[in-house]
């Protein structure tokens, strides 16, 4: 039986030492060395080339961030599986983007550890839930963001600037001064922009216009 070759990278002796005692117990895995931080991971790749690299990411002298996107440039035949305290999107998704194919908590179950090796070796992707859950929140979030976009993109230059004077505190009659038009424009104008970016009061204009950049308030 080939059996799927494991290099286990974390900073903690006692880390390393609970993993390679829980893979040691699966019969078709082989730990075949162990790394401190990234630059030693590196090292040992080069040298004994694994299948698969159980990678933490907070560790001294090269972090395995910077060690996962060298792998994938580098030795793209190991496949990284970051394994991690944190699981929120601040750590998911660069790691994602560096080239890791897995990511569990050091808190998952064992199975679920088991299951991320198998699957990143045979060429799939594994994320624990904790961690789909954090991906799916960053594309919600970005894709706000671009709805938001567009919806600002909507606004005619007159719109626009209805817009910036109004969420400066600036009334209908000084707004009709500053543009030189008429108060029922103004109100028309209000009426329109409200309605494309379907935010009707006063506070959530001011944070949409912070978010857009139109004010500093």
């Amino acid at each position: 039986m080939t059996k799927i070759k494991v290099l286990i990278v974390d900073d903690h002796a006692l880390v390393r030492d609970g993993i390679r005692a829980l893979l040691d117990l699966v019969a078709d895995f082989e730990v075949i060395g162990e790394a401190a931080n990234g630059k030693e991971a590196l090292e040992k790749i080069k040298d004994l080339s694994p299948d698969v690299a159980l990678m933490d990411l907070a560790m001294p002298v090269m972090t395995g961030l910077e060690a996962t996107r060298k792998i994938r440039k580098e030795f793209p035949r190991t496949k990284v599986i970051a394994v991690t305290q944190h699981d929120d999107t601040e750590y998911v998704v660069p790691v994602i983007r560096a080239g890791a194919r897995g990511f569990v908590t050091k808190m998952a179950a064992s199975s679920e550890i088991i299951s991320a090796i198998r699957a990143v070796h045979k060429g799939d992707s594994f994320l624990s839930s904790s961690a789909a859950a954090a991906l799916i929140h960053d594309f919600q979030v970005g894709a706000a963001r671009e709805n938001e976009a567009d919806l600002y993109d909507q606004l005619t230059e007159r719109e626009k600037e209805v817009f910036k004077l109004l969420v400066e505190g600036k009334t209908t009659r000084e707004i009709a001064s500053v543009m030189v038009i008429g108060l029922k424009s103004v109100e028309a104008y209000k009426t329109s922009l409200r309605n494309k970016l379907n935010i009707h009061n006063q506070t959530d204009l001011i944070k949409y216009a912070i978010r857009k950049h139109v004010t500093t308030l």
